[in-house]
């Protein structure tokens, strides 16, 4: 990850400290207003075998069973030496895990420079796993479309077109039935774990925006089952008046599928023309099961192209 790309992307120490009920056992609250950059943790080995030379990024140092019984093999002076570097003005900060105690030199050294050292009582692999996915979530960079996320049969679907063609409409409809909104109008996404994920900005959550209604907070009118926070985006429904999807497509058999990018994630498009007097909710939800029934493996369309050449084969052979 560039650094010039993320500078603008903090997790502050305080968040952290918070967001897994770690001790404090250093530094006082100033000392927690340093902040990691970086999405992942580092187990200290090579920095306490006395490799010091700098990296890219500094990040958030774990402590486990094996760092510690390596530190306990070191001088009075090595552990000076590398507890100093690890404790410069560009770590964010130390955790100590598996219920172990602070190393007495660190906690010296830490003190001297009002620098934050935390205990986690739970296991090592517990906290690196839940902190990773924590830093990379909160440091993923983001960006935004406009459309609606919903949530549909465990499927995120995004829905978009042109200003006006009835998005929202479709996502009140959609919700009825018993669907979930992600978000409405601006979609914000970002990359994390090799996935796209989708959500609502702060100011907009749980809203939905209804041409001739106004602002909806749809939790309060159809209930808190029917909002999330954020979802995975599977695939990609975009809407177009039936002129346009007559130029685009001759063939009636065959899905307007196209392809586009996410952060190098590529996902599928699929057109389905609007028709004036008639719901759009159902074709969206049988759009999703014919979605789904292609991941394992059953494309109805070819099925019934295969079919039709078996037929023709079987006619011409009778000839």
């Amino acid at each position: 990850m560039a650094i010039n790309q993320e500078l603008d992307k903090r997790v502050y120490v305080k968040e952290i400290k918070e967001s897994f009920n770690l001790k404090q056992i250093t530094g006082n609250e100033e000392s927690l207003l340093r902040w990691a950059i970086a999405p992942d943790i580092n187990r200290p080995g090579l920095e306490l075998s006395g490799y010091d030379e700098p990296t890219e990024l500094k990040r958030v140092v774990v402590i486990g069973n094996k760092e510690y019984g390596y530190i306990q093999t070191l001088s009075e002076e090595e552990q000076r030496d590398r507890f100093g570097f690890l404790t410069d003005s560009y770590t964010p900060c130390i955790i100590v895990t598996a219920g172990l105690k602070t190393p007495k030199l660190l906690e010296e050294i830490a003190n001297a420079k009002n620098f934050p050292v935390f205990e986690y009582s739970d296991k090592t692999y517990i906290l690196t796993a839940e902190l990773t996915a924590f830093l990379s979530e909160k440091l993923a960079h983001t960006e935004s479309i406009h459309g609606e996320m919903l949530n549909i049969y465990g499927i995120g679907i995004l829905v978009v077109g042109e200003s006006g063609i009835g998005k929202s409409e479709l996502a009140l409809d959609l919700i009825k039935r018993g669907h979930v909104l992600i978000a409405d109008d601006v979609v914000e996404y970002a990359k994390i774990h090799n996935q796209i994920i989708c959500r609502a900005p702060e100011e907009l959550k749980q809203m939905l925006e209804v041409r001739g209604l106004g602002i909806l907070d749809i939790t309060l009118m159809f209930g808190a089952q029917c909002y999330l926070e954020y979802s995975n985006l599977d695939f990609i429904i975009k809407l177009v008046s039936k002129e346009d999807y007559k130029n685009n497509n001759n063939n009636r058999l065959e899905p307007t599928e196209k392809t586009t990018d996410f952060f190098g994630i590529t996902k599928t498009v699929l057109e389905i023309p609007l028709t004036e007097g008639k719901t759009m909710a159902p074709i969206i939800e049988a759009s999703v099961i014919n979605y789904i029934l292609k991941k394992r493996g059953i494309d109805t369309n070819e099925r019934f192209k295969q079919n039709i050449r078996e037929l023709i084969l079987k006619k011409n052979r009778g000839n």
